[in-house]
């Protein structure tokens, strides 16, 4: 099969979907691998280190015009829809639920659309979101922590406190990958931290990895209302899997924050958990709601190009050669993890929650693979 990997242009977006590791790798399998030029260069990958390893180095036409297998980072922006074509196969972060015109484009364009966050194992776990998960929990402390600084709009809290002067205050919405991190890493420093979740084994699970240290919250519109009033930084790590994110902090909730609190919402990528949050890029990164900093980045492990990268190709390699060497119909047959991750195929919605957010019912994955 012939794989390409183009560069990234979404706005600030300096990740690439493969390395030169997963190029041999490829090529060793039999495949050809087309990278853009310039493609690895904002995660520290040289051209020729993809040239060593057998990848032709082409233009950004070419790479999308050859390729049978698109492996990207994030979804197509419109200036790429053009490129979409019928037959062809995208993997790649896609998000589509808050994303109604992404999600016609492909549709129109008839391309076999997979998402890295849909593709879920029996036992529920999103070994493709998980990596980036890590990273997007871990820098929400400390992207938050950044901008709690008076300099940046913040309250001018130090979220460790120091001797005589309390710590800050974190509060985490959600207990999953992205909130567990958030919480080492806000512990770590020496935060006051809360996390909450509807889940009570989630919060027993969090409470034994703690050791307690964490005050563990059941959330409900009554709990969230106290906690909202009392955040320093507030971080939304909210996930249903391949649908909209649901609003649980109100814009009346965000009014009865500090001024100068901070909300960091991982959630955005999938429209936020907070009504007041919309996305912005890593290139201005937040603004002012009600006396609040809102941080919407909906790429946060960008900001941290080179550690992304490789761990997201670490968990996305075998999904590529599994997909490369048999093909997308006998590789979901073979493989129920990468069937759930089949979002769009051939102008027929088939992931559940995508066709809910259109208001639409499914179509049965089997009948559009043939």
């Amino acid at each position: 099969m012939i794989v390409g990997v183009p560069r990234e242009i979404k706005p600030g977006e300096q990740r690439v979907a493969l390395t030169p590791a997963g190029g041999h790798a490829l090529r060793d399998a039999g495949h050809t691998v087309l990278v853009e030029k310039g493609a690895g260069l904002g995660s520290g990958i040289r051209d020729d280190e993809y040239k060593n390893v057998g990848a032709e180095l082409t233009g950004v036409e070419d790479v999308w015009r050859r390729a049978e297998l698109i492996l990207k980072v994030k979804e197509p922006v419109p200036e790429e829809y053009p490129r979409l074509r019928a037959g062809q196969v995208l993997f790649t972060y896609l998000h589509l639920a808050p994303a109604p015109e992404l999600t016609r484009a492909l549709r129109a364009a008839g391309t076999v659309a997979i998402a890295y966050e849909t593709v879920q194992r029996a036992d529920g776990s999103l070994p493709l979101l998980t990596p980036m998960s890590e990273v997007a929990g871990r820098l929400a402390v400390q992207e938050g922590a950044f901008y709690l600084g008076r300099a940046h709009g913040g309250r001018g809290i130090l979220l460790s406190g120091v001797p005589g002067v309390p710590p800050g205050n974190v509060v985490i919405i959600g207990a999953g990958t992205v909130g567990v991190n958030a919480a080492r890493i806000a512990l770590g420093l020496g935060a006051d931290v809360s996390i909450l979740d509807v889940n009570p084994d989630r919060l027993r699970a969090v409470d034994d990895l703690f050791a307690g240290r964490a005050v563990t919250i059941m959330s409900n519109a009554f709990n969230l209302q106290a906690v909202v009033r009392r955040a320093d930084l507030l971080i939304g790590a909210v996930l249903i899997t391949g649908a909209r994110a649901p609003v649980l902090v109100t814009a009346a909730m965000v009014a009865t924050m500090k001024e100068g609190a901070v909300i960091v919402d991982v959630a955005v990528d999938q429209g936020g958990c907070v009504e007041t949050v919309h996305p912005t890029t890593l290139l201005d990164p937040v603004y002012v709601v009600s006396g609040v900093v809102h941080y919407g980045v909906a790429n946060m492990p960008a900001l941290v190009p080179r550690t992304s990268t490789f761990a997201l190709t670490n968990a996305t390699l075998p999904y590529a050669l599994e997909l490369a060497g048999r093909g997308v119909a006998a590789a979901a047959r073979a493989n129920a993890a990468l069937a759930r991750g089949i979002n769009v195929a051939r102008g027929r919605i088939v992931h559940p929650a995508v066709a809910a957010s259109l208001g639409e019912a499914p179509a049965p994955l089997e009948s559009v693979l043939g």
